[in-house]
């Protein structure tokens, strides 16, 4: 697979993936699937040490990722963010070839095609080699959304947000109510917490920062779901 360094956020479908190396840790993007699902892989430099975000689709692509040669990451950890089917489509088979520890919220466990190894809850913690990963659970798009903090203690935070929180909104809803709890803890858990040098990576399409969006923020509200 070709990987290029010129990170941008932006990838295509079918295209190289892209990484970024941060002093600890190293993000790698790959659109994957019919849907262009951003599946990441996260890969401890101490350590080699691997963790993939969302194992949404097409193994063979995600395996070629990982690479095949003796020097390639120990992938240990599969994080899914959420429990719809185009962001686990390749679980069972990565965790199956890599013998990877599954994670996930307990309330969007059940329609997993495997039963997680490990339940989070806000504010629990994902490790992946030396570095640590905060859960921030974020409900209103399914109902255990999660999203996942990298702290950079040499840069700014870096934050996966799954499908609860894109450019130019947060994740669909069914339910007035739904996006409500979304758009409350979007703002409280995210914007509240966090600078707006956070540089966030959502489920599909391109990144953003928390400092682009934030002025939006209102609008999102009175726009509903």
């Amino acid at each position: 697979m070709n990987v290029t360094e010129d990170y941008t956020g932006h990838v295509e479908p079918g295209g190289a993936a892209a990484v970024r190396t941060l002093d600890a840790l190293t993000i790698t993007k790959v659109s994957v699937g019919s849907l262009d699902n951003n599946a990441y892989l996260l890969v401890c430099r101490a350590t080699s040490e691997a963790l993939v975000i969302d194992a949404a689709s097409d193994f063979e692509r995600l395996s070629d990722l990982i690479g095949h040669g003796p020097d390639r990451p120990s992938l240990r950890t599969i994080v899914t963010t959420h429990q719809h089917a185009d962001h686990w489509q390749a679980l069972g088979a990565l965790a199956g070839a890599y013998g990877a520890d599954t994670v996930v919220h307990p309330a969007d466990a059940d329609p997993l095609p495997v039963p997680p190894d490990i339940l989070v809850e806000h504010g629990d913690t994902v490790t992946v080699g030396e570095v640590t990963l905060e859960v921030i659970h974020l409900r209103g798009h399914t109902p255990g959304s999660i999203a996942l903090l990298y702290r950079d203690p040499q840069g700014h935070p870096h934050l996966f947000t799954g499908d609860s929180l894109f450019p130019g909104g947060v994740g669909k809803t069914t339910s007035s109510a739904d996006f409500t709890s979304l758009m409350d803890d979007v703002e409280q858990r995210i914007f509240d917490r966090l600078p707006d040098e956070t540089w966030f990576y959502p489920g599909h399409g391109d990144d953003s920062t928390l400092g682009a969006e934030r002025p939006h923020l209102g609008e999102w509200r009175a726009r509903g779901w």
